[in-house]
């Protein structure tokens, strides 16, 4: 089921909060399971939900699941959105940086989509932009979502951070990116959605440079 299928639903009724510590913990949980399998480590990624952010106990849920699973921190990566970094700096300004000070990656999500004040970049320290689907859809044939996806990389490459390309679906996209130095891709040309057991086979399979996500300045298997 997708996202904007029951989040909204579950931000309204309060589910959101039990349901993002399910995730989380999860998450952390699996990926340390793959680790003690001898499966190259590789980073999980969780969306937060603004209200889930929000919570007064977030980072402490945080270094708690760490603990609790034994993941190494550098191997969560929080992915947030534009608006929630932006509705109230300075309260998310602190949260931001006790995450950092953990060692958890943090990621912008759909990145693009919204009004971007680019100095939140700089006062955050974000490790990652995840540039939307949205532009990445038609990047080959539409010299504007073409432009803009240019321009996102060449921002971040200037600003030292990573840039993810999401929704790549097809080998023409792939190779714009790959031509504009795009750190990763993720979208259907490298997997769709797999249940654990197939993720396991599939890393198993994998390189550890490609991980679970193909880099786009490398060889894809």
């Amino acid at each position: 089921m997708p996202p904007d299928r029951f989040i909204r639903i579950a931000e309204n009724s309060g589910l959101i909060v039990p349901i993002g510590e399910w995730v989380l913990r999860t998450a952390c949980s699996q990926a340390r399971k793959w680790q003690d399998e001898g499966i190259p480590a590789v980073s999980v990624a969780v969306n937060v939900s603004a209200i889930q952010f929000r919570q007064e106990a977030f980072c402490g849920l945080v270094r708690k699941v760490l603990q609790e699973t034994g993941l190494p921190p550098q191997y969560l990566e929080l992915e947030l959105t534009e608006s929630l970094l932006l509705a109230n700096a300075e309260l998310m300004l602190s949260v931001v940086k006790e995450l950092r000070d953990m060692g958890v990656t943090l990621a912008i999500d759909d990145f693009g989509t919204g009004y971007s004040n680019f100095s939140y970049l700089r006062r955050y320290r974000i490790s990652k932009l995840k540039i939307d689907r949205s532009f990445i859809q038609d990047v080959a044939v539409k010299p504007d979502d073409a432009a803009i996806t240019t321009a996102i990389i060449s921002m971040a490459k200037s600003l030292n951070l990573k840039v993810i390309a999401e929704g790549v679906e097809d080998e023409v996209q792939m190779s714009f990116l790959r031509a504009h130095q795009c750190d990763e891709i993720q979208g259907y040309y490298f997997s769709k959605p797999l249940t654990v057991d197939k993720v396991a086979d599939k890393l198993r399979g994998d390189t550890p440079e490609t991980h679970a996500r193909a880099q786009a300045s490398g060889k894809q298997s």
